[in-house]
């Protein structure tokens, strides 16, 4: 039992460490977690489906026959994403295409009572595109954005009578934010002139100092860009980064031999904001009648401010016609409109000589998001062919959040429809392998600035499980 629990140590430092950046397809939600309920649509509120109740419904932990469980997965989403600017005729594809993570579950069975632990990415998104395309507005500038958000989950089930399940979490939350993004200087003065503002805004001592500095330069000049730039080259964790706290409750309620209800509710995450000391924020300006350019880059710290994670609430009912079949349905809230409607970023300019005058001053931008609450729906079944191979199917459906006006092509999360399938082989009664592949459709949507984006997903999830105590 030490020799385990030491390797079970182990295992859980490395997830930790080696915890990637997730790219969602549920808004910014993953379409399932652990292959045996991405399998079946991504659905998981009433029935066992392994140490990924932890991030879905914890109460379903309290239905595991065996005395304990160990998962260990992976899973790789490939994100496929072109960005089309109708104004010049002239497409851009994302240079990532393919995102690892690793998840990790532990749980152990005392008499009525399930404790564990678990390390999942819980979601995100973001996407690159070449600093020769179209997004690097003929200045060589490369954009990118990688948003993540990754949870340690301590969950604590328990049976009350044969029939009820009670659980809840205390999930340790991070987040991190890698972005480079290049704005065009028509767009920047839309943000600051009041009379505008259709994308976003921006205010600051910096802004007046730039507009004080336009007004000294010849007449005619102008701004080409404004470009923000924070990112590392760390494939663990972002740049800007903040950790805090958030929780989950779970009930699951078996009304019958066939029928299991499950119900859970997941609040908004306590993160703050994501913080930097390492940023740059560029600008240059082009002088009339072939008189140059001047190039000022700043750097100092910068917040992302009250990144978040919404709560949701969930739902769901799994039906056993027979031993051998198993038909589920889940549905879910999921409460964007909380924390997506705006992305808010501070940054001040440090004190380094390099940055002149300029240091100390500050610049608030604002792009709107105005993302709308998500209703999403999932379905699927299984089918155990005999007591080694079970098969799966399913669906998933969630509504675009992201309205069209606002749409980014760096914040591309826009994928709805689902068609997801997958198997499990047990070659024993302690050990299983689970696989699972999801299909999201292409969806197409034009925004604001006359920008399409395209994005669709190919993903795949693989776990081991272990049981013991049978």
């Amino acid at each position: 039992m030490k020799a385990r629990l030491l390797h079970l140590s182990a295992a859980t430092m490395a997830i930790v460490l080696t915890a990637t950046t997730t790219f969602a397809t549920n808004g910014m939600n993953l379409e399932g977690y652990g292959p045996e309920a991405t399998g079946m649509g991504g659905a998981s509120m009433a029935f066992d489906n392994g140490t990924a109740a932890v991030i879905s419904n914890p109460a379903t932990l309290s239905l595991m026959e065996e005395k304990g469980r160990i998962d260990l997965a992976l899973g790789m989403l490939g994100p496929d994403i072109t960005a089309t600017n109708n104004n010049i005729g002239e497409s851009a594809d994302s240079q990532s295409t393919a995102f690892y993570m690793p998840a990790f579950g532990y749980a152990q069975r005392h008499n009525d009572m399930v404790f564990g632990f678990g390390v999942f990415g819980q979601g995100g998104m973001g996407c690159e595109y070449d600093a020769d395309s179209w997004r690097g507005l003929g200045y060589g500038l490369e954009n990118m954005t990688e948003i993540s958000v990754g949870r340690a989950i301590v969950p604590f089930a328990i049976k009350v009578t044969d029939k009820l399940h009670l659980a809840a979490t205390v999930d340790f939350v991070w987040g991190g934010l890698d972005l480079k993004m290049a704005m065009p200087g028509a767009q920047f003065f839309d943000m600051i002139d009041p009379s505008q503002q259709h994308f976003g805004q921006a205010s600051g001592s910096l802004v007046q100092s730039l507009g004080m500095i336009l007004q000294q330069m010849p007449e005619g000049t102008t701004v080409d860009y404004a470009y923000f730039d924070f990112a590392n080259s760390d494939s663990f964790t972002g740049e800007a980064k903040g950790t805090g706290w958030g929780g989950k409750i779970g009930v699951v309620y078996e009304a019958s031999s066939d029928w299991t209800l499950g119900l859970t509710y997941h609040a908004k995450t306590d993160l703050g904001s994501l913080s930097s000391s390492n940023a740059n924020v560029s600008f240059q300006m082009t002088m009339p009648d072939n008189m140059g350019t001047v190039n000022q880059t700043l750097t100092g710290d910068i917040d992302v401010v009250d990144f978040q994670w919404p709560a949701m609430l969930g739902a769901g009912v799994a039906y056993r016609p027979n031993p051998k079949t198993l038909l589920v349905f889940d549905l879910k809230q999921i409460y964007w409109s909380s924390v997506m409607d705006s992305l808010r970023m501070q940054f001040v300019a440090s004190d380094d000589p390099a940055n002149g005058p300029l240091g100390g001053q500050d610049l608030y931008a604002e792009l709107y998001q105005d993302w709308s609450n998500q209703l999403v729906f999932a379905l699927g079944g299984a089918y155990q062919i005999n007591d080694q191979w079970t098969v799966r199917a399913g669906y998933n459906y969630g509504d675009n959040p992201v309205p069209s006006q606002y749409l980014n092509c760096l914040f591309p999360a826009i994928v709805q429809s689902h068609i997801t399938a997958g198997f499990g082989w047990a070659w024993n009664q302690s050990s299983s392998i689970d696989f699972s592949t999801t299909y999201g459709l292409t969806v197409t949507d034009t925004n604001g600035a006359n920008v399409t984006v395209e994005h669709s997903q190919l993903n795949f999830q693989i776990m081991y499980s272990y049981r013991f105590g049978q």
